[in-house]
């Protein structure tokens, strides 16, 4: 399939599974609005590079996806810089673990704004120039987390759990437009985060890189191998190709066996 001439817009996309969805994107043909966090040298250099490497047009929005003033702004520039926006990537996001009864207010509030509220404004925003053109794509990155719960991580649970809620929504209102909103929810991704995690890890206990991941893994899955960013971008590919024309409202699990348990 072909991308060429779509414009898309992938939040958190300036490393680990954002940057594997852009990338794919890319490899497609479409023009990419990237988004994140960073040293300014380091996301200028990435920027060129992934429009280098895939002959494509990449801008760069470093919108606050907490800040919804900042999210439709930066909706506003895929239309003004790439001409439009016909695919959107929901998947900024960040962690923190506690119990219930010591987790902060403001840990709660923080992830909430960011994990889901962003999505919210970022859907919202890009509506209505999809409607205009008959055609569009919203994926929002949810997580195996957002169909089962682990312990101590209340807001991230809650959050996953509410993008399934807007997704479904979200393709009732819009199942006779032509744009369609899927989430996708991957187990666990073996991003450059994750890797020193587990190195750091097996440092700490004195224990083999493989047999740590392999503990990790047993934990939640019964395929004991990550996923990769590069298979999450695939799957987002798919969910904008003809084949899943009628595809809407689903969340498409990559996650090793994880929740068919």
């Amino acid at each position: 399939m072909s991308l060429n001439g779509k414009a898309a817009l992938v939040t958190g996309s300036t490393s680990g599974i954002g940057l594997g969805i852009a990338h794919a994107l890319a490899a497609e043909g479409a023009n990419i609005l990237m988004n994140g966090f960073g040293d300014a040298g380091q996301i200028e250099a990435l920027r060129a590079g992934t429009a280098a490497k895939f002959g494509v047009k990449v801008a760069y929005s470093p919108a606050d996806i907490s800040k919804p003033d900042q999210v439709a702004a930066m909706v506003a520039q895929a239309r003004t810089e790439l001409g439009g926006l016909d695919i959107l990537v929901n998947n900024a996001g960040i962690q923190f673990t506690a119990n219930i009864e010591d987790f902060p207010a403001e840990q709660w509030d923080r992830i909430i704004a960011i994990n889901l509220s962003g999505a919210f404004h970022a859907t919202k925003a890009a509506i209505p120039g999809m409607k205009a053109k008959g055609w569009g794509r919203i994926i929002n990155i949810a997580s195996a987390h957002g169909l089962v719960a682990s312990a101590q991580k209340v807001a991230y649970v809650a959050a996953k759990h509410g993008i399934l809620g807007l997704t479904k929504v979200a393709a009732i209102e819009l199942a006779n437009s032509g744009v369609t909103c899927n989430a996708i929810c991957p187990g666990w991704v073996l991003t450059p985060l994750v890797q020193k995690q587990l190195e750091d890890h097996a440092q700490k206990e004195g224990k083999d890189i493989e047999a740590v991941k392999a503990e990790f893994l047993a934990e939640k899955q019964p395929m004991r191998q990550f996923s990769t960013p590069e298979q999450i971008g695939a799957a987002a590919v798919f969910l904008c190709s003809e084949g899943a024309k009628t595809i809407t409202g689903i969340p498409l699990s990559v996650d090793g066996g994880w929740v068919a348990q």
